[in-house]
């Protein structure tokens, strides 16, 4: 069966009040052949969602309207392996002890998208030949993904010369970004070939204004990393107020950014 994530919006409810619906849909799933995975509740933002094996988007939504009455705001079909590398996880967290206590409240499923790319990798390609070209591909996608183990970052899907990955925090996203432009630069000084990098980073939720997941969310910080010039980090608004003020952010005022009708402030997150 096809799998869905939903959106609901939950002002006025608690943590608490998401469980128990959660529960609710639980036991009355197997009637309608459905089973309700896992869910994300984000108090800050007030919305929370489900992931959701369903035969149809409607029959996931009967069971919702039967069990609590909470109907989803909207609903899009997902793909599992996709799921877990944005958010994490594709079912319930385990209790914290083995003797039965609850479950800790699921987080909220606001992810920051991080996107790497190898500046001229075609000319890189080129100038050193197939062999060593894919060896500057493999010394990039070492330096990000260490960097990515040590701060909780995902590895989304590699795009052929960078990386997109998913980070649970903002901060750390950026603390990540900032880390890999440091790690290239050391790699720089004691390479006969350079590796330079430019990077996006914004931040959002899964379920939005279209039909993908993180749908906005992805492409925003794909623009952002085109826009980026070798050795920069270009971030969202979004990100600029959600990271410590002690990052030193340069605004370089809103751009018009391909697929986005409104122009986009953007802002230089300083590393050196």
């Amino acid at each position: 069966m096809p799998i869905f994530l939903d959106r609901h919006d939950m002002r006025g409810l608690t943590a608490v009040d998401i469980a128990d619906a959660h529960r609710k849909d639980l036991q009355i799933q197997a009637r309608y052949g459905v089973s309700f995975l896992t869910y994300w509740f984000d108090a800050q933002r007030e919305s929370g969602f489900c992931l959701i094996d369903a035969p149809d988007a409607e029959t996931a939504n009967r069971v919702h309207v039967e069990a609590h009455g909470d109907l989803a705001v909207d609903v899009i079909e997902v793909d599992l392996s996709a799921v877990e590398a944005f958010l994490g996880r594709i079912a319930d967290p385990a209790p914290e002890t083995a003797g039965g206590a609850a479950a800790p409240a699921p987080d909220a499923a606001f992810r920051a998208v991080m996107f790497t790319d190898i500046v001229d990798s075609t000319g890189m390609t080129a100038r050193l030949g197939d062999v060593r070209g894919v060896e500057m591909v493999r010394a990039h996608d070492a330096i990000v993904r260490r960097s990515l183990g040590d701060l909780g970052g995902r590895e989304v899907k590699h795009t052929g010369d960078g990386i997109m990955a998913a980070f649970d925090d903002v901060a750390a996203a950026l603390r990540g970004a900032r880390t890999i432009q440091a790690g290239f630069y050391i790699f720089n000084l004691g390479s006969a070939e350079e590796l330079h990098v430019r990077i996006g980073l914004h931040a959002g939720e899964p379920v939005e204004d279209s039909n993908d997941l993180f749908g906005g969310t992805v492409q925003m910080a794909a623009r952002l990393c085109a826009e980026a010039e070798a050795d920069s980090i270009l971030v969202s608004g979004t990100v600029r107020d959600l990271v410590p003020g002690d990052v030193a952010m340069t605004p370089l005022g809103a751009r018009t950014l391909k697929g986005f009708a409104a122009p986009v402030e953007i802002y230089q997150a300083e590393w050196r």
